[in-house]
């Protein structure tokens, strides 16, 4: 079509915000959605925040790092910007994660984590997940959650997911929890980290109120 690189470049940028592509190491692929029920309804949700989130926070992280990647929407598309980092080392329970980072730039190291497996989100959870965590120590973890609140701090729907968290959480040196705004004030069944315990917050518009203030008081850094 003769079109110049950057012209190419900034059309599949636009067409990756749009969830229309996948990008990839020099070039772009159809976005893989994977099963049916509630997280393929969440990939289609609020892709836009998703995108913006993801790009900044893959903006964050140096190459050469280490990092747990908990499963979700948003750390699906996070992985999927990480194909601009180098020689990364990565380590999750969700095999589309695993998927997408072992299809990228081709000098990552990524690791799947075992145990009891649920097809919905494609991810691995229990006590054997947990406990091979704990062969790890990485740079950092990078979680995503169902709700985020002053008072009670990221919160989840499910268990299992709540406690391969927390335990990635303790294997890490620091912890980036990604949430777009739809998630603020919002309240889940299960805890997952106070704020004391989160070093930065990834999202799509600077969270306000009680819970600005409460993160401003736990020393969370906000990137938007």
């Amino acid at each position: 079509f003769d079109a110049s690189a950057e012209t190419i470049r900034r059309d599949l940028a636009a067409l990756s915000r749009a969830g229309r592509v996948q990008k990839i190491h020099g070039g772009a692929t159809l976005p893989r959605v994977t099963g049916e029920g509630p997280f393929a309804e969440r990939m289609v949700l609020n892709v836009e925040a998703k995108r913006r989130i993801a790009r900044r926070a893959a903006e964050l992280i140096a190459p050469g790092e280490s990092l747990l990647i908990d499963t979700g929407s948003t750390t699906l598309v996070f992985a999927e910007e990480l194909a601009a980092v180098d020689h990364l080392t990565l380590i999750t329970n969700s095999a589309e994660i695993a998927r997408v980072a072992a299809s990228g730039n081709g000098t990552a190291s990524v690791f799947l984590l075992g145990g009891a497996y649920r097809g919905d989100n494609r991810q691995t959870f229990g006590s054997m997940a947990i406990s091979q965590l704990r062969d790890y120590r990485v740079d950092r973890a990078v979680l995503t959650v169902g709700a985020v609140e002053a008072a009670a701090g990221a919160m989840d729907y499910d268990p299992d997911e709540a406690a391969v968290a927390r335990e990635m959480m303790r294997r890490a040196g620091s912890v980036m929890l990604l949430a777009d705004a739809s998630k603020f004030d919002q309240t889940a069944c299960f805890t997952v980290s106070s704020f004391a315990d989160i070093d930065c917050l990834v999202c799509d518009r600077a969270p306000a109120g009680a819970l600005g203030e409460e993160l401003r008081r736990c020393d969370v850094e906000v990137h938007c």
